[in-house]
């Protein structure tokens, strides 16, 4: 008997930096803080003051990968998803990872699932990949010996 997983959905997600930008511009700090979760929105603030554009950049794929995740999960963004409910930190190892909070953790647990993500930009594009894996029951799997 072995444990198998099966894939529960996936996501993906292009995000255009330079609409990231224009929402800034029309926004201010309100639409960061709409998407953010609090460490996320600590690290964009750093980033941001050292430089603008790095700032950027990491508001457009936490955008891109939490649009993707709320793909993957069927969801939406409708509750339990919520933009700050879902956030993308990072392992020691620098390898990308989403936690959650409050109901949409509760949820998630509920059924079993674990995410993984990756991100990427490069130019006026920011991208990511959301796969969600749904733990099923310890499965038979024949070796083609039969008693």
């Amino acid at each position: 008997m072995m444990d198998i997983s099966v894939i529960f959905g996936i996501g993906t997600d292009l995000c255009d930096v330079r609409r990231m930008a224009q929402a800034l511009e029309r926004h201010g700090d309100r639409f960061a803080e709409k998407v953010l979760a609090p460490a996320e929105l600590a690290t964009w603030r750093a980033r941001t003051a050292r430089s603008p554009e790095r700032g950027l950049r990491y508001l457009a794929t936490r955008f891109s990968a939490k649009e993707s995740f709320s793909k993957a999960i069927g969801l939406g963004m409708r509750m339990p998803m919520t933009w700050r409910r879902c956030e993308v930190a990072n392992l020691p190892s620098g390898q990308p990872c989403i936690v959650l909070h409050g109901e949409l953790k509760a949820w998630f647990e509920a059924q079993g699932l674990k995410a993984h993500v990756t991100l990427t930009d490069e130019g006026d594009h920011a991208a990511s990949f959301v796969v969600v894996e749904h733990a099923a029951a310890p499965a038979h799997i024949p070796t083609g010996d039969h008693p």
